[in-house]
Formats: C-alpha cells, sequence, structure tokens
C-alpha cells in the first residue's frame, strides 16, 4: 500500500518538481497540493493523506496554523515541516503545533523520501542542522546561585552595620541609633541603605525580623 502525500506550499514550481521527485518512489503516492495552509486544511479533510509535507511562510494561512489546525481535527496525519527557515522560532512552534518532523528544502530526495517513510511508521524527523537547534532549547536552565545562608550574609556586614541591625531589631528609630552610636542621622540612613543591600530586603522592617531570628 502507497503512503499518501499532501504537499502544502506557495511555490508551485517547487511542489511540481517535489511531486515528480517523490512519484519516482514505488511506495510513495502524491494526492493532492495545496498553495497555502487554507487549502491544506480543506485538502486534509477531502483526501485523508497519510503524511503532509508543509512549508512554514505561505499567504492566508501560514503552515504554523494549517498544522495545528489539521493535527487537532486529524492527529493520526503525520506531519513534516520542510522549509527553507531554520529559524528557532519557526523550528519550536512547528513541533508544539504538531508536527512530527522538521526538514529543510535542500535535503535531497532520498533522503526526504527516508523521511516519510520514518514519519509514517509513526518516528519523528529532523534535520541533522535542526536537531542540535531543538536540543539547545530543551537544555535544563542553569542552576541559579545559591543564595548565601543567614551566617554567610551576616560576615559580610560590617562590625558597625551589625550594632545598627541589632539597634533596628530593638525597634530603635535612626534618630536613636545615631545617639546610641554617636553618629549623625544622615550616617544612619546610609548604613540601613546598606544593610538592606547586603541582606537584599526591602525596608527596616523586614530588616527587624530578620535579625531576630538571625543575630
Amino acid at each position: 500500500m502507497k503512503i499518501r502525500l499532501l504537499l502544502v506550499d506557495d511555490q508551485e514550481i517547487f511542489r511540481q518538481g517535489l511531486a515528480s521527485l517523490l512519484s519516482l518512489e514505488d511506495d510513495l503516492e502524491v494526492v493532492g497540493e495545496a498553495a497555502n495552509g487554507k487549502q491544506a486544511i480543506a485538502l486534509s479533510h477531502e483526501l485523508q493523506p497519510d503524511v503532509i509535507l508543509m512549508d512554514i511562510r505561505m499567504p492566508i494561512c501560514d503552515g504554523v496554523v494549517a498544522t495545528q489546525e489539521i493535527h487537532q481535527r486529524f492527529p493520526w496525519m503525520k506531519i513534516l515541516v520542510l522549509t527553507t527557515f531554520d529559524e528557532d522560532e519557526y523550528i519550536w512552534k512547528s513541533l508544539q503545533a504538531g508536527a512530527s518532523g522538521y526538514l529543510l528544502k535542500s535535503t535531497p530526495a532520498i533522503q526526504l523520501a527516508t523521511a516519510i517513510r520514518t514519519l509514517h511508521q509513526g518516528h519523528c524527523q529532523l534535520g541533522p542542522t535542526i536537531a542540535p537547534k531543538l536540543f539547545a532549547q530543551l537544555r535544563y536552565p542553569q542552576e541559579e546561585p545559591c543564595k548565601p545562608s543567614p551566617s554567610q550574609q551576616l560576615a559580610n556586614l560590617s562590625e558597625r552595620e551589625q550594632q545598627v541591625l541589632s539597634l533596628i531589631a530593638q525597634g530603635k528609630s535612626n534618630r536613636e541609633i545615631a545617639q546610641i552610636l554617636f553618629l549623625s542621622e544622615g550616617t544612619v540612613k546610609n548604613y540601613v541603605t546598606q544593610i538592606l543591600n547586603h541582606l537584599e530586603l526591602r525596608d527596616r522592617t523586614q530588616a527587624a525580623l530578620w535579625a531576630r531570628e538571625n543575630l
């Protein structure tokens, strides 16, 4: 039994050439051609192809939208993106939409025929330049640097900053801290700002709570 193909591309000359090449394969049969995504959706329903070769950039309805629509309606149909564009965004969106493969139009006819058979058997197919791009997007995000422990954060404070922090924990105002430590009120304000920055806290209330837990 032959694998029934639907070719979707807005370039008629390319479609005709592709149809001629694929027709040379005994087990492949081109049953229809579409010039845009809208036609592809309609012909998918009418012709019930096994595999659809789908371009990306097309007028009226692009390949990503058509792929998603066809995949939702006919999930058993295999969609192979065949395009000149290898941008990460197109690859990712196409596969998310339901495509089972992604090849460039520069793929030799023999390899393309093999890819079609691979898809028809239920496997995915990615071009040699496409796979690395996809895997790069699937890498686990780098772990965020570990936040310093409270003891480490405290060690980063100067002795004077620790004194100010201790008095903040006691509920002292900047004026009261300035009087106790014989500093100007402006200097105390600077210390408070530095403490908040070091401890990555929003305000003196959070600083007071932090100090009560860690001093």
